[in-house]
């Protein structure tokens, strides 16, 4: 397995504090947040991600992993040939893209083909830009909310172009049994993501709802030695993102807890690198 984290967190850095970051977290690249107001972003994608990768590469780094914007779901959006020229030119692997979401008076199996429509684009990109586009499974209503859902969008598409970013966290909410979990996505399974929930409750006068919370990795709802045994059996070597997703933290207490979520993992591996 190969070590990154998200820098949406580290919002504010520059390229060069973010490296520094990732070289202090204990981490061998970046899963990197590629949004308007980062360093890198759509509008300067095309000149500033392949310089980007050139520091990298300079420092021992690496960037095999691009987060997109959220709304970034269908190739019709202006920038979608831009983007991907930029990561095959720079040497990422891997475009995680959007989100879909179901809507009451949606009809589910309805919605499911006009992302397959849109996966369809997506999936030529890929091939054109030597770069995989990868779906998440992210809990709510999102139409690939666990590994179920996910496959009901991916399951015949080119695995080569066309992969699964699996979160450890948003399936121990609303997904499979984690092996199972893993192992229903495995001929699609490219990239982890290590983050650790839980629900919690709140209040609102008689009204009782249900959120969650990201929360140190061993103290939520993830199952990880089953995780990491998975993991092994599927021999997976893709990318492990950590994703740090410490909203309303320090951005140096961000980096602090990310060490600590990479040396829990290192703990249950027995090891002490990535």
């Amino acid at each position: 397995m190969k070590y990154i984290m998200f820098t949406k967190h580290l919002e504010g850095f520059g390229i060069p504090e973010i490296m520094s970051a990732l070289k202090s977290v204990g981490v061998s690249g970046a899963d990197l947040c590629v949004r308007d107001g980062y360093p890198v972003n759509p509008g300067n994608i095309g000149r500033a991600l392949p310089e980007a990768a050139r520091q990298f590469s300079e420092e021992g780094l690496s960037i095999p992993l691009v987060t997109a914007p959220g709304d970034f779901n269908s190739v019709d959006i202006p920038y979608a040939d831009a983007y991907y020229a930029a990561c095959g030119e720079s040497g990422v692997q891997h475009v995680k893209i959007g989100y879909w979401h179901w809507a009451p008076g949606m009809d589910y199996w309805t919605e499911v083909e006009n992302v397959r429509r849109k996966l369809e684009g997506f999936q030529a990109l890929s091939e054109k830009h030597g770069v995989q586009t990868v779906v998440h499974n992210h809990s709510g209503h999102s139409m690939g909310l666990n590994s179920s859902s996910a496959m009901n969008l991916v399951r015949g598409f080119d695995a080569r172009h066309i992969g699964i970013f699996s979160d450890v966290g948003h399936l121990s909410i609303c997904g499979e049994p984690i092996d199972m979990a893993l192992n229903i996505v495995k001929e699609y399974l490219s990239v982890m993501s290590f983050k650790d929930l839980a629900r919690v409750q709140t209040n609102s006068g008689d009204q009782r709802n249900w959120g969650m919370d990201v929360v140190r990795i061993g103290t939520g709802f993830g199952d990880w030695k089953t995780v990491l045994k998975a993991l092994d059996g599927l021999k997976f070597q893709g990318p492990v993102s950590f994703h740090s997703e410490y909203s309303g933290e320090p951005v140096d207490s961000v980096i602090d807890l990310a060490r600590m979520d990479v040396r829990y993992i290192d703990g249950l591996r027995g090891t002490d690198s990535a």
